[in-house]
C-alpha cells in the first residue's frame, strides 16, 4: 500500500479551493493544511475539509512536515513562495504562469533541481481529455501534414485578477496547448493587443503564430466577451479537428476532396466530408493534473509538464505581450 502523502495547498481563493477540495477526498493523501493571507478564508476552508488553516508559509512550515504543496497565489508571489517550498526540499505544483518573468521562473527551476524535489507547472489544459485524444490522432497523423491550429478562449472581466493581463493568465494555456499538439517551437510571431477595461494590463488578443515545423497559429483570447468560450481546431491535409473545452467534445470534420475533373470540381477543390463525434471519457482535468502529479513523485519520474514547458509559454506570452506593445514582429 502506497504512503500516505501529506499535503497543502496555498492560496485559497477560487482555484486554491479546488485545489483543496480535490484533495480533500483522495485516495493515499492527507490534506494537512491550508494558508491564506485572508484568515477568515483559511479558517472557511479548512473547515469545509476537515484541515489545518494558517495564515503565513513560516507559520506552515514550522508546525507541519509535508510532502507536497500545491502553490495557488496571485502570480506576483509564485517566485518567493516557489523558491521557500523548494528550499525546505517539499515538491510542489505552481500555478501558471510559472512566475512573473523568464528569470525568476528560471530560478525557481534551478532551486528545484538543487533540492532534489519535482516539481511542475498547472497547465491544466494538459489534462483535458478531448485534449489528450486530439494529441494521439494528430500524432498517429489522421491528419495527414497539419497546416493551422488555432485558439478562441474568451471570458467575462475577472475583477480578481490585478496582477497580469489576459495574455499571462489565459493565452498562455493555449501557446502551452500549441506547442503540445504540434510537437513545435514557435520561429516568429506577431500580435495586436488592447487594454479596454483593465486597468493596468491588456485584456484583449489577436495573435499570429509561425512554427517551426511550417504550421501556421492563431490566438483571438480575450476578457470582453459576456460569455465563456474555450475552442481548439487543427486544420490539416485530411481534414480538421475542434474541441471544445468545456464540453470536453471532440470532432472531426473530413476532407471530402472532389474527384471530379471538370473545370467547376476544380474551383469546388475541398467539399465537406464526414462529421465523426468521438466519445471521450469525460473528467475533470484538475483532478487528472494532480493524479498525475502526485504518481510522478511516487514513481520518481518525469512530471507531465515540466519546468521548462512553464518557461516556454511563459517566454511565448512574453513575446505575444512585446509585440503587442510594439507593433513588431518577434523572431523567438
Amino acid at each position: 500500500m502506497d504512503t500516505i502523502l501529506k499535503y497543502a495547498v496555498i492560496g485559497v481563493g477560487s482555484m486554491g479551493n479546488n485545489h483543496a477540495r480535490i484533495l480533500s477526498d483522495m485516495p493515499g493523501i492527507d490534506l494537512v493544511a491550508v494558508v491564506d493571507t485572508d484568515g477568515q478564508r483559511a479558517r472557511q476552508i479548512a473547515r469545509r475539509y476537515n484541515t489545518r488553516a494558517y495564515t503565513s508559509t513560516d507559520a506552515l512550515f514550522e508546525k507541519e512536515k509535508l510532502d507536497i504543496v500545491n502553490i495557488c497565489v496571485p502570480t506576483i508571489k509564485h517566485h518567493e513562495i516557489a523558491l521557500q517550498i523548494a528550499r525546505h526540499g517539499i515538491n510542489f505544483l505552481i500555478e501558471k504562469p510559472i512566475a512573473m518573468s523568464i528569470e525568476q521562473g528560471q530560478e525557481i527551476i534551478t532551486v528545484a533541481e538543487e533540492a532534489g524535489v519535482t516539481m511542475t507547472v498547472g497547465h491544466v489544459e494538459r489534462f483535458n481529455p478531448a485534449v489528450i485524444e486530439l494529441h494521439k490522432r494528430v500524432e498517429a497523423g489522421e491528419l495527414g501534414q497539419v497546416f493551422q491550429i488555432e485558439a478562441h478562449r474568451a471570458s467575462p472581466f475577472p475583477a480578481h485578477v490585478l496582477d497580469v493581463g489576459v495574455v499571462t493568465d489565459l493565452a498562455v494555456h493555449d501557446l502551452d496547448v500549441m506547442r503540445y499538439i504540434t510537437q513545435s517551437e514557435v520561429q516568429r510571431l506577431y500580435a495586436e493587443t488592447g487594454q479596454r477595461i483593465h486597468a493596468t494590463h491588456e485584456d484583449q488578443l489577436i495573435g499570429i503564430l509561425r512554427f517551426e515545423a511550417g504550421m501556421v497559429g492563431k490566438l483571438t483570447v480575450n476578457w470582453l466577451t459576456p460569455t465563456k468560450i474555450r475552442k481548439l481546431s487543427v486544420l490539416g491535409e485530411r481534414g480538421m479537428f475542434v474541441v471544445n473545452y468545456l464540453t470536453q467534445e471532440l470532432t472531426f470534420y473530413e476532407n471530402g476532396a472532389t474527384e471530379s475533373s471538370d473545370w467547376l470540381g476544380v474551383l469546388q477543390g475541398i467539399k465537406p466530408g464526414r462529421m465523426i463525434g468521438y466519445v471521450i471519457n469525460r473528467q475533470e482535468p484538475l483532478r487528472a493534473e494532480l493524479k498525475s502529479f502526485i504518481q510522478a513523485i511516487r514513481q520518481g519520474h518525469s512530471p507531465v509538464v515540466t519546468g521548462y514547458d512553464g518557461i516556454q509559454a511563459l517566454a511565448l506570452a512574453e513575446s505575444v505581450i512585446q509585440a503587442g506593445q510594439s507593433h513588431q514582429t518577434v523572431v523567438m
